[in-house]
């Protein structure tokens, strides 16, 4: 190549005026020069001394075609070279230059004609297109691709007629076609046409970027089509390397030693593999070439090339994990991976004044060993630090860094949220001496915004007032942008210029240069300062230096959602040289932490620290998310507020900051574990804290719970809130938190769904404190000028109104800010500067400032001590689908999470609203909504319900109490009448808690009731006394203390109680049921209901049940919300194979042993005492021969006879003492618990059976010939007690003696005497007891046993004795084949109910009369038994059903010895017995007639009176019409209806006649017309032939599908199982797609708009006439370039192994499997261009069984099936084998390689990992083992707590264990809620 020169033959020095003969040569080609018109609008100082060959010959181009005329496009990459080019080409050929860098904002009329008033009329005023082509000048339009689409076609015909219509009526006419018209025509007549002629020199440089590879709008094919273009790439290697540079006119020979040389080439090198194509095509952004040669020019020779690089390129943090393999790949290619070996600079030593320079400062710092001192741009200010700052040595380092690249160029800080950049800024500026000037950057922010805006003058012209930026410029400032990730790309490319050249060009013609260029011009131009303002020309301080604040990209983020855009792209990069603020180490953070909050408790901030380090460590993104809660700013607000209340406890704070009450599921069961990780415990749960929490108002302070504040004097008494509201201790607790934060200075944000009282909450607040309040509502249109200030036109000069915002600030009140999610996060983000630093930029030009910084500017709004900010928001996530306030501003505001008052709360708070509800309506009420809150929380509904609804609920009923709570509760629910399964699952919530919605007054379906027998004196009973000595019998007794093993502790467990009304369709005697967590084979053997005092007086009813096989031991409360269980089977270790059948008896213990059971095994005779509460158990050895019971016990199974077993009689149980006997022996042991001895009776006889008749009397039975002859003993001195006989003498004494059968039930209490009285039909004072045998439903023995008279036997006798009833083949025995109950059942199932007079027996079917009961032509129920209740004060018998079980024993023979019927019954209470059928169902039945009574009275008023009248409307008015004298009327013959007339008889409303609802009639006379209308009930049924038709036409529809699908009706009946059962899941997650889409589509703002809503903020252009100032709602295109939106990938990895099949019939896995295959499949049918997904089976066959592909996705519910029958066969005939392992890692690494926005794994498996010796660890490797890959686990649990210490070792929110497999759908249901579709 031959050197091409550019040779200038001047006759005088260039600087001198140009004359005519001046010509510029470039090569062979040459340039005549034209002196300028204006010469301040030619560029200088823009070419170096000496010109690199490629620039040359670029301009050798460029003047080519300028003297063809042709309008050029540099293309290039990102960077400062294309301009700088043809700025050097206009400063050689002396060209004026129009500049104007394009953006997303610029309009036409930034191109062609602006209008601006002046003195009260519009002028058009021309823009630089225009000037540029009157005035021949340059017009350089830089960035082609921001420009939006139809606004560059206005200049097309400029660029190839040079013509142009204008505004205001004038044409611009290409040069040519100008004087040819003037050589006709005067120049008078062309401008009074107005033509004017386009200057012959005007040119067009347009500079641009290459748009598919750079991001941006591709060029309009009819403009690219009229430029000639250049692709200008960065200079060649060989140019660089050469010692030519041209930055500044500076050259780098001086520097390059030897070793530079040889780095820089190593760098360019770099450099350019980086720019290559091949870089590209792996995403890596250009490397910022331009920057490399000042940076190594001015930096320092000992700074590492890595450290150099991650300031030019910061790799790490813009890069995935490929892209930072790729470019370390690179590094050490070139060798340049030597950053271990140069130390970083550590500290800055000092900073003074430079003497000899003005505005620099000497800097002196330590790097490794040496000071090394330079100086630095700063302010003439004296440096200094700030006293607040606390330093810590990694912030040293960054501050040291900062300053060496402060020598060269502007800096960039990226870092995390709160990591503290902005104080790290605030911190540099005070070293250098810098005053600040923040700019907050958004979203919608316009290059307006950024450099000028409009304004108007007192006299009402416009003007244009140069904004914060533009001042910080010529003032030389440091300029803080905050947030440059937020603001659009397009917007900021316009400060591209300030950043590389310093120089910039405004709105209104301004030009500012760079401070060196400024002084060339002013001396070549020979102009004053005040010369060159005048033709606005301004310098740029030469201290002024921009720091720009952002947070990191997100990576990997294929821009599915614009907040998350990877901003730092090609031409960001080129603008700053980057520092990574990282988070501070842990010695440091905790250092950083004891200086600002001085006095907080040690333990306390360490275990914070730990925590939140442990989550930043962690690459799982839930824990990441996590951790970005917990930023060094929130840690330290906990701190704060640590050190003020240090009882507080960590977890709290922790799920505070996070707020953990609205985490999606998976994030919440993350951050709990790791709490557990980092052994942060709860010491109290808050629920537990005392109920009171005072709050009150004494002597000006305020007192909330334990804190308290002064109340504020407020001047405007009428903004201070009053509410009604009433206190409750939820509320008081969150207002005392928030009480908390406010003395601390913090501004609040309170989170919860809607109405939970945020608004009631905080007006309560103020209220309190005497706070006035601002309120700001805001929405979705708010914008930034609605929160700051509303601009308005008065008399044609724009005012500003304050918002309520900067009015708050002024007067220091509180702004309360409602609804801040429905805002756009982007405007919301102003209020962050606002809190943080205090400071912000109002629209119209004032500030506000915090106190500390006013240093008299003037516009300034001083911000009020006092002014604070409370924000309320919904929660995060569906169904509100807000904004993510919490997300984005969540870490400047101390957060609350403000949630519906716990059930206590609550109730107390109705109970405020509805004195006068009845308090069983309010439980229901609470305890239902409770349930749908719970519901809402997990995903199965959508609407969470909240306190709001309830309270007017409760308002109306308080109202219209007549109204039944059926009906009102429909003002709530009938939103959802029309979803079909929500309502069935609204309806079932209600019903289960006994609201009984959908039930008919008339629905009551109690038992039938039948006439007891007479009763009649049957006998006497004679207590033998005296006399005869044979009969007074001394029994001696001894006593012995017990000895006691143990104790051993075991687990007790706790299962949720599921506890469902039974009264919600009709009213019966069952009040409720639910079942126990028992498993199949088990068998209940005991079952027993206790009342227990507490020590408050609250009755606790608790119910124990025992099972005994396995043995363990059951309890719950009536209305409790768990069922605790104790597992006995180690403690009985001889259950095996059958041999041995346990039979466990329970008797609880009384105060102060509340809580503890004795348990009696009757085989072995072993007593264990055993305490619920701690699950501590201990066995009490009472009889010496216990241990020999066991080897006998061997062998009675063979034996046919009954052995005789030990017994135990607990009927004084709750007074701690015991009896045990065993049959036909002689001995009584009395178990005294709380003294812990056995008093050992002897008696002289052999018992068959022992009653407990009263605490010192036993009633003993001992066979004697067959005939039972009952005895009765009173104890009189402690050795020895003494044996009373009884004798029986019937009434019929002469038939010798009767057969008595042996007692049932004996009662220990005796009947109250009314009850007695009425049993008897006489009135009768007398002890007595109730005795029930198999012969009468009834006995009463009246006197026994005080009274030593005869006793009289009252008894009811039953028609046939039941024991001569044999059990048949009847009923529902049916599968016990006839006579498998030979033995005698242990437990007798028969209960007194004393206080209301009631026996209540448990029947099998067989002995009770089903045909009485029955019409003839009914079957009969199946029913497990029957209850016979006998009343015996109404004399009636009635027999009320209790349904089957629905599951029975396979044990049905062991099963037979228990009870002779199903069931198991124990009393409840005062008027019921509790059933516990024999597959673990319980079921509570009322009984008193009292209690039933007063049940159905409630019942009816709940469902309300219906009384079937019609509705009248009534308007009551005089008449006027005084009623003359009464008559009875004429009397119509046809007796048609008359209304009103006053004159026939027997009509309805008249006035003197006689009839109905009349005034004044003599009489009510009814002519027999209907008045009794038919009810509303029936009139509103449909009649049976139209449903009918609806039924038959459904069915045909669905036959004709059916056959469409070419399906089977069988397949069909198949499917439906498996959909059926996941429909509501799928319902719930096509309601969540469906909104996601929903919001994706949300539309946004468009802008300049001819027609739509007035845009404020181009009000002023409004004024002026401009017509496209509106602005209007549409959908927004993507941005070009931005990636397509790829679908989410998701693959679901069933297990199909052979284990599934196996243990389908226990728990019916493979089946939860298929329903869980089947809701994905139905789920995302029609969303395939969101979710691409897959299914694949693993199993001992291998791990990739195709199943569904992602490209086949089955269409219809055949293909479907077929997928679920292929998993069920497959399982049924694979090998055995397990590959979840491989199957996992498999999928994982493949979806990695497919290219998708996420990628979802889902693992189903039941794997027994231990089994297969694989390690959890293992496991958990693999699912985290790619961080693109989300991979979750789904176990299907296995054996004991295995899945839960699976569970311990997997990470958490990654793995599941599904216990009970219903739970399988639910959870992945869970999983695709909290993470796909959180970001959808």
């Amino acid at each position: 190549l031959q050197e091409r020169q550019i040779i200038i033959r001047s006759c005088k020095s260039v600087n001198c005026c140009l004359s005519l003969c001046d010509t510029v040569k470039i090569g062979e080609i040459t340039y005549k020069l034209k002196p300028p018109q204006n010469p301040e609008l030619v560029p200088v100082k823009h070419i170096s001394d000496s010109l690199p060959q490629t620039v040359a010959q670029h301009l050798r181009w460029i003047m080519q075609k300028d003297l063809l005329g042709q309008d050029v496009f540099l293309i290039g990459p990102p960077g400062p070279l294309r301009r700088s080019i043809a700025m050097q080409y206009l400063e050689l050929t002396k060209r004026e230059v129009e500049y104007v860098a394009l953006s997303r904002d610029t309009t036409e009329t930034d191109l062609k004609q602006r209008r601006e008033i002046r003195s009260g009329t519009a002028f058009y005023i021309d823009q630089c297109a225009v000037r540029a082509a009157i005035r021949g000048r340059v017009l350089v339009l830089e960035g082609l691709e921001k420009a939006e689409r139809n606004v560059l076609p206005v200049l097309n015909n400029l660029l190839e007629n040079r013509e142009m219509q204008l505004e205001d009526g004038r044409f611009l006419m290409s040069a040519e076609r100008y004087d040819k018209l003037l050589q006709e025509h005067t120049k008078e007549e062309l401008d009074s046409w107005k033509i004017v002629r386009v200057s012959e020199d005007f040119r067009v440089i347009a500079l641009g970027l290459p748009v598919p590879k750079y991001k941006g709008n591709p060029l309009d094919p009819p403009l690219r089509s009229r430029f000639q273009a250049r692709d200008v790439y960065y200079l060649p290697f060989k140019m660089h390397t050469e010692v030519r540079v041209f930055f500044d006119g500076l050259c780098l020979h001086a520097v390059l030693c030897c070793f530079l040389c040889v780095r820089v080439s190593q760098l360019l090198s770099l450099a350019t593999t980086l720019c290559s194509q091949e870089s590209s095509s792996l995403g890596l952004p250009d490397f910022p070439v331009d920057n490399l040669l000042p940076v190594l020019h001015n930096s320092f020779p000992m700074l590492s090339s890595q450290q150099l690089l991650h300031r030019l390129y910061p790799y790490n943090s813009m890069l995935g994990k490929d892209g930072r393999t790729a470019v370390e790949g690179v590094l050490s290619r070139f060798e340049l991976l030597d950053g271990h070996r140069q130390p970083a600079p550590t500290t800055i030593l000092s900073v003074s004044t430079a003497k000899d320079v003005e505005g620099h400062a000497d800097i002196t710092l330590h790097v490794v060993d040496k000071d090394i001192t330079f100086q630095v741009p700063a302010e003439p200010r004296p440096p200094k630090s700030s006293p607040t700052y606390i330093h810590t040595p990694s912030h040293s380092q960054l501050l040291a860094e900062m300053i060496q690249s402060h020598m060269v160029k502007d800096i960039c800080l990226i870092g995390p949220k709160g990591c503290g950049k902005s104080v790290i800024a605030r911190e540099f500026a005070e070293m250098l001496g810098y005053s600040m000037e923040p700019v907050m950057l958004y979203q919608d922010m316009t290059v307006r915004d950024l450099l000028q805006q409009r304004y108007t003058l007192p006299n009402g012209d416009t003007a244009w007032r140069p904004s914060p930026l533009v001042t910080a410029a010529m003032e030389g400032k440091l300029l803080l942008l905050d947030g440059i990730h937020r603001v659009n790309l397009g917007t900021l490319a316009v400060l591209s210029r300030l950043l590389h050249d310093r120089e910039i060009d405004l709105y209104d013609g301004t030009r500012l240069l760079r401070w060196d260029r400024y002084q060339t011009l002013k001396e070549q131009l020979h102009l004053s300062d005040q010369e060159l303002q005048e033709r606005s020309v301004f310098p740029i301080h030469p201290s002024f230096r921009v720091l720009a604040l952002a947070e990191p990209p997100v990576v990997g983020s294929a821009g599915s959602n614009s907040r998350a855009q990877q901003w730092l792209g090609p031409e960001v990069l080129t603008m700053f040289l980057y520092h990574n603020v990282m988070p501070l180490a842990k010695e440091e953070e905790m250092g950083l932490i004891q200086g600002l909050a001085p006095n907080v408790p040690m333990e306390g901030a360490e275990q914070l620290l730990h925590l939140a380090h442990s989550l930043r460590k962690t690459n799982d993104p839930t824990a990441q998310s996590l951790a970005s809660s917990l930023s060094t700013r929130q840690l330290l607000r906990i701190c704060r507020r640590l050190s003020q209340h240090p009882e507080e406890s960590i977890t709290h704070a922790v799920n505070k900051a996070c707020l953990s009450r609205f985490l999606p599921s998976l994030a919440r069961s993350s951050l709990q574990k790791n709490l557990m990780n980092c052994s942060i415990q709860d010491a109290t749960d808050p629920a537990d804290r005392s109920l009171d929490y005072p709050c009150m108002v004494k002597d000006g302070v305020l007192t909330i719970g334990s804190v308290s504040a002064p109340i504020y004097n407020a001047d405007q008494k009428m903004k201070v809130p009053d509410v009604l509201f009433y206190d409750n201790p939820q509320h008081m607790m969150v207002m005392e938190d928030m009480l908390k934060d406010f003395l601390l200075g913090e501004h609040l944000l309170l989170v919860g769904n809607q109405g939970v009282g945020k608004n009631k909450i905080v007006d309560r607040f103020l209220h309190l404190l005497n706070r006035p309040r601002e309120y700001l509502q805001l929405h979705r249109d708010t914008t930034v000028q609605t929160l700051t200030l509303q601009p308005s036109v008065r008399d044609g000069i724009i005012t500003y109104e304050d918002s309520p915002l900067v009015k708050a600030v002024k007067f220091g009140h509180v702004l309360v800010i409602d609804e801040a999610d429905k805002a756009p996060t982007n405007v919301t983000c102003i209020l962050k500067t606002l809190v943080e630093s205090g400071e912000m930029i109002l629209a119209d030009g004032r500030r506000i400032i915090s106190g500390w910084n006013v240093n008299g500017r003037p516009d300034t709004i001083i911000m009020h001590p006092d002014f604070r900010m409370i924000v309320l928001a919904n929660r995060p996530g569906f169904p509100f689908l807000g904004n993510d306030f919490f997300g984005a501003l969540g870490d400047i505001f101390s957060c609350h999470a403000v949630d519906n008052p716990k059930p206590k709360a609550e109730l107390a708070m109705l109970k405020q609203y509805g004195p006068d509800v009845p308090d069983a309506t309010l439980q229901k009420l609470v305890a239902a909504f409770g349930e749908l809150r719970s519901l809402a929380d997990q995903g199965t509904i959508n609407y969470p319900y909240s306190t709001r609804e309830v309270v007017n609920i409760v308002k109306h009923l308080q109202k219209f109490p007549d109204e039944g709570l059926a009906n009102v509760v429909r003002n709530v629910f009938d939103f959802d009448s029309y979803n079909k399964d929500m309502r069935e699952v609204l309806i079932e919530a209600l019903h289960k808690h006994g609201i009984p919605i959908g039930a008919k007054p008339s629905s009551v379906k109690l038992a039938k009731e039948f006439p007891l027998p007479e009763v009649k004196m049957t006998g006497y009973w004679t207590i033998n006394q005296g006399g005869n000595t044979r009969r007074k019998l001394l029994c001696p007794t001894d006593t012995r203390p017990i000895d006691v093993k143990g104790p051993v502790f075991l687990r007790v467990q706790k299962y949720p109680c599921n506890r469902q009304e039974s009264r919600a369709l009709s009213f019966t005697e069952e009040k409720a049921h639910w079942q126990i967590p028992m498993n199949e084979v088990n068998i209940i053997c005991d079952a027993l209901y206790k009342n227990q005092m507490h020590s408050i007086f609250v009755l606790t009813d608790v119910l124990y049940v025992a099972t005994c096989n396995p043995v363990s031991l059951y309890s719950m409360k009536e209305r409790g919300e768990t069922i605790k269980c104790i597992e006995l089977y180690d403690v009985f270790p001889r259950t095996i194979s059958g041999v041995w059948q346990p039979f466990v008896t329970v008797a609880p213990l009384g105060s102060p042993l509340d809580g503890q059971v004795v348990l009696h095994e009757e085989q072995g005779n072993t007593v264990l005492h055993l305490d619920l509460v701690t699950g501590a158990l201990r066995r009490l050895m009472i009889s010496p021969d216990s241990d020999q019971s066991s080897s006998r016990s061997s062998n009675w199974w063979n034996s046919k006879e009954q052995q005789a077993g030990y017994k135990m009689c607990r009927d004084f149980s709750h007074k701690n003492w015991l009896l045990f006997y065993k049959e036909d022996s002689n001995q009584l042991e009395v178990l005294d618990v709380l003294e812990g001895r056995v008093h050992s009776i002897s008696l002289p006889i052999n018992l068959k059976s022992v009653f407990l008749v009263a605490e010192d009397l036993m009633d003993l039975k001992y066979l004697k010939f067959l005939l039972t002859k009952p005895m009765h003993m009173a104890a009189e001195d402690s050795g020895v007690c003494q044996l009373h006989s009884i004798s029986e003498d019937s009434v019929n004494s002469g038939h010798g003696t009767t057969e008595l059968s042996i007692p049932q039930m004996l009662s220990c209490e005796q009947l109250p005497n009314e009850n007695l009285s009425a049993a008897l039909n006489q009135k009768i004072v007398s002890p007595n007891r109730v005795l029930v045998d198999t012969d009468s439903y009834a006995r009463l023995i009246v006197g026994f046993p005080d009274l030593m008279s005869p006793n009289e036997v009252y008894s009811f006798k039953r028609p046939v004795n039941l024991s001569a009833i044999k059990s048949g083949d009847s009923g529902a025995q049916a599968f016990f084949r006839g006579g498998l109950r030979s033995a005698t059942a242990k437990q007798e199932n028969c209960v007194g109910l004393i206080p209301v007079n009631q026996v209540v027996r448990a029947l099998p079917p067989n002995k009770v009369p089903l045909k009485e009961l029955y019409p003839k032509d009914v079957t009969p129920p199946m029913t497990a038994a029957y209850l016979e209740v006998t009343d015996l004060n109404s004399k009636k018998l009635k027999y009320i059903p209790v349904p089957r079980s629905m599951t029975v024993s396979p044990y049905t023979n062991w099963v037979s010895k228990v009870s002779e019927c199903d069931v198991l019954i124990a009393a409840l209470g005062s008027g019921g017995v509790v059933t516990v059928d024999m597959g673990g169902y319980i079921r509570l039945w009322e009984t008193g007639l009292d209690t039933l009574q007063r049940s159905l009275m409630e019942w009816r008023n709940m469902i309300g009176s219906e009384d079937g009248r019609p509705i009248q409307i009534t308007i009551q008015r005089d008449s006027g019409l005084d009623v003359s004298a009464p008559k009875h009327g004429k009397i119509d013959p046809h007796n048609a209806p008359h209304v009103g007339g006053n004159q026939w008889a027997g009509g309805t409303g008249g006035r003197d006649t006689a009839g109905l609802g009349g005034k004044g009639g003599p009489y009510r006379l009814d002519a027999g017309h209907k008045v009794y209308q038919v009810s509303q009930v029936e009139k509103d049924a449909v009649p049976e032939e139209v449903r009918k038709a609806a039924r038959e036409m459904a069915e045909k529809a669905f036959k004709e599908r059916l056959k469409e699908i070419d399906m089977s009706e069988y397949d069909a009946a198949t499917y439906e199982r498996f959909s059926s059962a996941v429909r509501r899941q799928v319902q719930s997650l096509r309601i969540i797609l469906d909104s996601l889409q929903a919001k994706g589509k949300e539309r946004q703002w468009l802008k300049n708009q001819a027609l739509g809503e007035l845009d404020d903020t181009k009000i002023i252009d409004g004024l002026t006439g401009e017509k496209a100032i509106y602005k209007r709602r549409g959908e927004l295109e993507p941005e070009l370039g931005s990636p397509q939106q790829k679908p989410k990938r998701l693959r679901v990895l069933a297990d199909v192994s052979g284990s599934m099949y196996r243990f389908n019939g226990v728990d019916g896995r493979l089946e939860r499997s298929m329903e869980a295959v089947c809701m994905v499949m139905e789920a995302l049918e029609n969303y395939e261009h969101k979710f691409k997904y897959d299914i694949v089976g693993h199993s001992g066959d291998g791990y990739d069984i195709e199943l569904v592909t992602a490209d086949k996705i089955p269409k219809n519910n055949k293909q479907r099936l077929k997928v679920l029958k292929v998993m069920h066969a497959h399982s049924q005939f694979c090998m055995s084998g397990d590959y979840t392992l491989e199957g996992t890692e498999a999928s994982i690494k493949e979806l990695a390689r497919e290219e998708a926005d996420e990628h979802f794994v889902v693992v189903l498996s039941d794997a027994n990992l231990e089994r297969y010796g694989i390690r959890p660890e293992r496991f958990a490797q693999v699912l985290t083992s790619d961080p693109q890959v989300n991979a979750f686990a789904i176990f299907i649990g296995s054996l004991g707590d295995q899945a839960e210490r699976l569970q311990k070792t997997l990470p958490a929110g990654r793995s599941f264990v599904a216990m009970d497999t219903k739970q399988i759908p639910q959870i992945l249901q869970q999983i695709f809620t909290s993470t796909m579709l959180s970001s959808a």
